[in-house]
């Protein structure tokens, strides 16, 4: 049975989460699980509810479970339920039980969380182009990682140098492990 490490990588909109996920999957030769938020915004339009974070919360765990078998020895996640309860209490004031349940419940390598060193980029999904809630998100995200066992490490610098960053972070975290 292969032991299979498990890398999140998180932060604010428009952090480049999603291009790291893809560099590092092609650089480490396996696969990485996208953030289901996108595809249920586009099929479904940009308003959502309080419930329909719950929906993207249970389809984010399906993909990560869906891509688990295609992974090599280890698996990019982009986002996970630490993003589904910053995101449900920072928009509503409260947290499904359900993602607080999975989030004790699940385990991870190591988190990666993406510096607001990047402009912050217009996209249809996105609703913060300020710099003040992009600096109290990540700050948000900051204390969840301190306040948790996982080791974490901040991901910064831009194009190859953000990527080469993060191949770094991963190699520290992960040997020996």
């Amino acid at each position: 049975m292969k032991q299979l490490k498990k890398i999140v990588i998180l932060g604010p909109e428009s952090t480049g989460k999603s291009t790291l996920c893809e560099a590092l999957a092609k650089y480490y030769n396996t696969v990485w699980c996208p953030e289901y938020a996108r595809q249920f915004l586009n099929e479904n339009g940009t308003k959502y509810s309080y419930e329909d974070l719950l929906t993207i919360a249970k389809g984010q765990l399906s993909g990560e479970d869906a891509h688990v078998e295609k992974a090599s020895d280890l698996l990019i996640i982009d986002t996970d339920m630490y993003v589904m309860k910053v995101w449900c209490e920072y928009v509503f004031n409260n947290c499904h039980p359900f993602i607080l349940e999975k989030i004790n419940e699940r385990g991870y390598d190591a988190y990666l969380l993406c510096d607001i060193d990047l402009p912050w980029t217009a996209d249809e999904m996105r609703e913060y182009p300020n710099e003040a809630p992009r600096k109290e998100l990540f700050t948000i995200y900051k204390e969840l990682l301190i306040n948790q066992k996982t080791p974490w490490g901040i991901v910064s610098g831009t194009g190859e140098q953000r990527t080469q960053n993060a191949i770094a972070l991963i190699e520290k975290i992960t040997k020996g492990n």
